[in-house]
């Protein structure tokens, strides 16, 4: 037991202010470490103490705040669960299981139904559950894909939504005629002369009245008794979500934009009956028996319009992870008993053999056992050309099989293959907050009884001080400061551009953990480049070997000096030891069995070899020992200028050999390098190498600066000397040797390669492993950040602007108010207008590929 994250889909949700609530609940509960809760994806990414609190109390703590859980189920068989004599422990281990809800077996069907949070386990956690419990399952668990299901319920979502707006839209065009015939009736009513949409629309009213006179002759009351009819079922069933939300809110102590449309609405709806159907209170008063079917109509179909808009533009924001999540294979050719069977990719499991014939994706990640082709591996490297694959080699879920046939054993299936950590990674991104959103959510949280208190003053100052009729004029000054403000853009103005530019970068191999590493990454001073695997492919090979000359004058045969070599550096995992021990391959050279190894931190390796004490060291250290080189001193130095890296090879003390290695650069790297300083940031090479090496390399891809003969440990202290001379600094490297350094950075970017995704210690990942992919990185950090200012600066300029207009700021000046249907017009387009400029990154192109 201890510390556990859950995703929790959240529903209920209408604006910022909702996520507010929803935040602030789950941070408070018992046992919560952390909580944030994003609207536009409408989840919340929970950190809490397992041995405090479960999902369960999560799901209560949700639901208690007025909101709920999105919730799934599945069914599946157990294998002789009827003669078990109890199904408390099958109960019990499938409770464990985090996600799960409720498990109940039924022994009599030989059944388990599981209730759980959707995205939150898998089938393979389920299935374990059922082997610890002593049992079995009878067929594979065919859990539900989250991804599948926020589609659906995104098209159920649009679907309800075009339905509500229809009606209501209907009703408002019907509604909005009756109420001009009734205008017309009542021309000089002062309300219609300082009203702007009415203003505007009196001459059509006019001009309508004229036509139908002599044909048609309503009568006003008869009129308003059948507007009241038709907006009925608008008001009950098309404005139900508002009303519902605003119900729940009250019962919970919370406001949101529900709480104001609802408010706003149901005031004038209840005004128009009381004008309809009791117009005498009105008219006893002197006040005219005015009734605005037509704005609440109106305003309801406007305000589902912006909602349905935004509810298809929203679905366009996640659509990145969907097409990453689509490549996912849904079958798989398993081998299980000698017999081939075809399965469920779910249900597949570490170990399992798998066929996969040509032109069929690769189902998991694994190692070859039998066959060979070539695999298309764009997917993830981006390179066209196929990679051939023989057995021992690796291959890479949801990669295409070209040629011939292969048998492979997987060793990552599901949320742990390549596919699955890309897909998780780009989903945690998005459910993080960059810093730059805390005003907004402090501004959302405060926002709905700021803007009620606004409009309970409007309605005062308007009752008090306002033309007759007071009352009239107050009222609308209420309603339209209710309709016109908008929480919701303030809620979607960070997320959308992080969904977007998350997605965005995935697909250029950019995985990023966190909107703070967005920010931080959007003000980069500084680079801290690592030569090896990052400027260089780190694919090293060996290109020399000078060997020394034994005592008689014979020179060393270049097979003794591997086979020494090759023996200790079996041990070892730098990438020069592969460049060693490949070479040893290649010359069919037996390696022998090493002992007493061990590793000298940049400075090489040591072991005990055949009784010989066996040493493969760096030239700086050779020369610190003070090392009898003789002509093999002048030997390492020329190839280190060259741009190769000399390694010493020594027995029982004596040099034997120098050994030079190559690691080609990568062609991209220099460009990458010239459009970092054209960006105004400083680029550093750091390497272990000796000085002459690195600065031939350095020289070849125009860097300027470079700290050579740098441990890896000595890499961290850099990057606190350059964040000291001030700015952000980017640390770009392996992943592996690097960690403390990409720890200590501001940004850590690390350099992956096939299935290694998820580095624990980088902010960044660059599945490709092109250092373009830094620059691209910057500059699309930096675009999201622009487009979330813009956001914010909209989204607070709009409420800041319009709110004051909808009180009556203007009247004293241009002698009209703002209609509350127009109101409902700008709202609804205020928070489109946020989801659409956020959906403008979906055109960026980095500089290389424009």
């Amino acid at each position: 037991m201890g510390k556990s994250r859950i995703i929790l889909p959240i529903e209920g949700m209408s604006c910022a202010s909702c996520a507010a609530t929803v935040q602030e609940a789950l941070t408070s509960a018992t046992g919560v470490a952390s909580a944030t809760v994003n609207y536009a994806t409408a989840k919340a990414a929970v950190d809490y103490d397992d041995a405090e609190t479960g999902v369960a109390e999560l799901i209560k703590t949700v639901r208690m705040a007025g909101y709920d859980c999105g919730q799934a189920s599945v069914t599946f068989g157990v294998e002789q669960l009827h003669y078990a004599p109890s199904v408390a422990s099958l109960e019990q281990a499938l409770g464990a299981v985090n996600g799960v809800l409720r498990a109940a077996a039924n022994q009599a069907t030989e059944t388990v139904t599981v209730d759980y949070v959707p995205g939150t386990t898998t089938a393979e956690a389920l299935e374990r559950a059922v082997e610890q419990a002593g049992f079995h399952v009878a067929e594979p668990i065919p859990t539900e894909d989250p991804v599948e299901r926020e589609r659906v319920a995104r098209r159920r979502e649009v679907r309800d939504l075009t339905w509500r707006f229809a009606l209501a839209a209907a009703v408002a065009v019907v509604a909005m005629l009756g109420s001009m015939l009734l205008m017309a009736e009542q021309p000089d009513t002062t309300f219609k002369q300082v009203d702007l949409l009415g203003r505007l629309l009196m001459p059509l009213a006019l001009r309508l009245h004229d036509t139908l006179a002599g044909r048609f002759a309503p009568d006003p009351q008869w009129l308003k008794l059948g507007l009241a009819v038709l907006t009925l079922p608008v008001v009950a069933w098309s404005g139900q979500p508002f009303y519902r939300g605003a119900w729940s809110g009250f019962k919970h102590r919370t406001a949101d934009m529900n709480t104001l449309i609802g408010v706003g609405t149901g005031a004038a709806f209840l005004y128009s009956l009381v004008a309809t159907f009791v117009p005498g209170v009105f008219t006893r008063a002197g006040l005219p028996a005015d009734a605005y079917y037509e704005a609440v109509s109106a305003i309801i179909a406007l305000i589902l319009l912006g909602r349905l808009l935004e509810a298809r533009a929203k679905g366009r924001t996640s659509e990145a992870v969907r097409r990453l999540a689509g490549l996912k294979v849904k079958l798989a050719h398993v081998v299980r008993n000698g017999r081939e069977t075809d399965l469920a990719v779910e249900a597949v499991v570490n170990g399992d053999l798998l066929i996969v014939k040509p032109g069929e994706k690769i189902p998991a990640d694994g190692i070859v056992t039998e066959g060979a082709s070539a695999v298309d591996e764009s997917m993830l490297t981006g390179e066209p050309i196929p990679v051939a694959k023989r057995i021992g080699d690796e291959v890479i879920g949801a990669t295409l099989n070209t040629t011939g046939s292969i048998t492979f054993r997987a060793t990552r299936v599901g949320k742990d293959s390549a596919l699955g950590q890309i897909v998780q990674l780009v989903e945690d991104a998005q459910s993080t907050k960059a810093p730059i959103q805390r005003l907004a959510d402090r501004v959302a949280g405060v926002f709905v009884p700021i803007v009620i208190a606004l409009a309970i003053a409007a309605f005062v100052v308007w009752f008090d001080f306002g033309p007759e009729p007071a009352v009239i004029f107050s009222t609308i000054a209420l309603v339209t400061v209710l309709i016109i403000a908008c929480p919701c853009a303030l809620g979607l103005a960070t997320p959308t551009a992080i969904l977007v530019g998350t997605g965005k970068a995935a697909e250029h191999g950019i995985l990023i953990r966190s909107g703070e590493a967005l920010e931080r990454l959007s003000r980069v001073r500084s680079v801290l480049l690592d030569k090896t695997g990052t400027i260089t492919e780190g694919k090293p090979t060996v290109t020399h070997i000078v060997a020394a000359k034994r005592p008689d004058g014979t020179p060393i045969a270049p097979a003794e000096v591997l086979k020494w070599a090759a023996a200790v550096e079996q041990r070892s995992e730098h990438p020069l030891a592969a460049a060693i021990l490949k070479a040893a391959k290649d010359k069919q050279v037996d390696i022998l069995p090493v002992e007493k190894f061990a590793l000298m931190e940049g400075r090489g390796i040591r072991g005990t070899v055949d009784r010989r004490i066996i040493e493969v060291i760096s030239l700086r250290h050779a020369r610190e020992r003070s090392l009898e080189l003789g002509t093999l001193g002048p030997d390492a130095d020329r190839l280190a200028a060259q741009g190769r890296t000399p390694v010493i090879v020594v027995v029982n003390n004596t040099v034997y050999a120098v050994i030079a290695i190559s690691d080609p650069i990568k062609p991209t790297a220099k460009d990458a390098i010239l459009q970092l300083q054209r960006l105004g940031i400083g680029v550093t090479m750091v390497s272990g190498d000796s000085r002459k090496g690195a600065e031939a390399v350095a020289q070849e891809v125009a860097i300027e600066v470079v700290i050579p003969e740098v441990l890896p440990s000595q890499k961290a202290d850099l990057v606190k000397k350059l964040q000291k001379r001030g700015g952000h600094v980017v640390m770009v490297g392996d992943g592996l040797n690097d960690a403390p350094a990409l720890a200590q950075a501001d940004v850590g970017i690390a350099i992956g390669t096939g299935t290694d995704i998820a580095m624990e210690a980088s902010d960044i990942t660059l599945i490709r492993g092109d250092l373009r992919g830094v620059v691209t990185a910057i500059l699309l950090s930096k675009r999201i950040l622009r487009t979330i200012r813009w956001n914010l600066v909209w989204a607070f300029g709009y409420n800041v602007v319009l709110i004051p207009v909808a009180a009556g700021a203007l009247y004293p000046f241009t002698g009209w108010l703002l209609s509350p249907v127009l109101a409902s017009a700008a709202m609804a387009w205020s928070s489109l207008s946020v989801v659409l400029n956020s959906l403008a990154l979906r055109r960026f192109k980095p500089a290389w590929a424009a």
